[in-house]
This record gives structure tokens, C-alpha cells and sequence, in this order.
């Protein structure tokens, strides 16, 4: 029974990510260069989502990768989504596989530019008006991370992870993360915050198992300095006014 054996070959890792401080106030986003963004929120602007905890400390917008020597494994074929809404990138952190197409929609009332500025070639530069078809892109080069902005509104910016196979998650609101079929074997569990870093930990994927892997920030962490292209792209974290 192939089907059952292939089964048994893999595992499944999953965890939870935590802030065990306090989460740290975000800032306001200043829309107030585009009135059709400022239109989106009658009640008031919205907050950047630097840092996105939960009550028990769950933290959101984690990037989780299963490292290790994996086989070759085709892309998904439908493809991975960013979204261009309520004049953010939603989702704020993802991960595509290399060889899947990237597809970035507008769902706003006004224009958009996507902008990647990358150190393995996956640059791209585009602009996007109202009611136009989305962008699709492939991914064609494995790239630990590459930072996506809009030229139009600055401060819009979003993180992309390429990475050479299918083990990897993001975390969702609570910090949880699930990454199944995991091929058995010792691994590295790597996880990445925009604000305080990277944590790993080892972990041994049982054929048919399930393994844990938690991590804890105590939010005195500090990323490292962005990488030359994040340098050299549009500057998202800083307000328009």
C-alpha cells in the first residue's frame, strides 16, 4: 500500500509563538495623503500591525520554516494571494514556495504599486489601477526574505519568504501554527518576527507522529538590520502625512 507507507514517512510539527510582555502600542497609520484611503475608515484610522498579540500572549504574523534537506516537491498550482485592501498588504507576513505564482490584487477604490527590490532576482515593479486583472508573478528563486512596498502609500510594505519546499506556516491570531507532512527525521524548526527576530529550536518528526515546537519572545529581541534590498526599497514603516 504506497499510499499508507508514504503516510508513515512524515509527521506533522506544530506550536504556538508567544510575546510574554506586554505587546507594545502600534502606531496610527497617517492616510491622510489619499483621501480615498482616509474614506475607508470613517471611525477612525487604523493601526499598523507591527505587533498583533493576543490575551495569552499568542503572537500573530510569525514566519515558521521546517528547515532541513527535504526532496524536490512541485509548487502548489493555485496560487499564493496578497491583497491590496483597506489600503494595506493583507497578509502582513507570507510565505510562497519557489516555482508558485504570486498573485497581488487591488480591492480598493484607488491605485496601488507593488515594488520588489530583491537580492535573488525576483524583482518586480508595477503599478496597479481600479478594476484591473491582478498581478501574477512565479517565484522562480528561493529567498529567505523579500520585502514588498507600495510606492503610492508608504506605508504600505509586506514581508515574502520564498523557500524551496512546502514546510513552513504563518502564525495565525492566537500564535498557533500547524505545518503537516513533514517528512520524519531531526529538523531545525525556524521562526521569524518583523520586530524582535529569529528563534529555532530542534525537533524530531516521528513517521505518523506529532511533535511541538513553542517558542517565547520577551520582547527585548530586536530584528537585525534590513538586508541591502530592504534598504534599498521604498521606506514602508515611515508615516505619510
Amino acid at each position: 500500500m504506497p499510499g499508507f507507507a508514504a503516510a508513515q514517512s512524515v509527521g506533522t510539527v506544530s506550536g504556538r509563538v508567544r510575546l510574554t510582555a506586554a505587546a507594545p502600542l502600534n502606531p496610527v497609520v497617517r492616510m491622510g495623503a489619499d483621501p480615498a484611503c482616509r474614506a475607508l475608515y470613517a471611525g477612525g484610522p487604523p493601526v499598523h500591525a507591527f505587533v498583533t498579540r493576543d490575551v495569552e500572549g499568542g503572537l500573530a504574523n510569525v514566519l515558521v520554516e521546517v528547515r532541513g534537506a527535504f526532496a524536490a516537491v512541485a509548487p502548489p498550482a493555485t496560487p499564493a494571494v496578497l491583497d491590496q485592501r483597506g489600503c494595506q498588504f493583507q497578509p502582513r507576513v507570507m510565505a510562497v514556495q519557489r516555482g508558485q505564482v504570486l498573485e497581488i490584487r487591488n480591492g480598493d477604490p484607488t491605485m496601488h504599486n507593488a515594488h520588489a527590490v530583491s537580492t535573488s532576482g525576483n524583482d518586480f515593479n508595477v503599478s496597479q489601477v481600479v478594476g484591473r486583472p491582478p498581478f501574477t508573478v512565479v517565484m522562480g528563486r528561493a529567498e529567505r526574505l523579500l520585502r514588498i512596498a507600495c510606492d503610492v502609500h508608504t506605508w504600505m510594505n509586506v514581508y515574502v519568504a520564498v523557500i524551496d519546499h512546502p514546510h513552513f506556516a504563518t502564525t495565525g491570531l492566537d500564535g498557533r501554527f500547524v505545518i503537516p507532512r513533514v517528512p520524519a527525521g531531526r529538523h531545525v524548526v525556524h521562526v521569524w518576527h518583523e520586530r524582535y527576530g529569529p528563534l529555532s529550536a530542534a525537533v524530531d518528526v516521528t513517521p505518523g507522529g506529532s511533535v511541538r515546537a513553542d517558542f517565547a519572545y520577551t520582547g527585548s529581541e530586536r530584528a537585525a538590520p534590513p538586508a541591502p534590498a530592504d534598504a534599498a526599497a521604498p521606506r514602508g514603516h515611515e508615516p505619510r502625512r
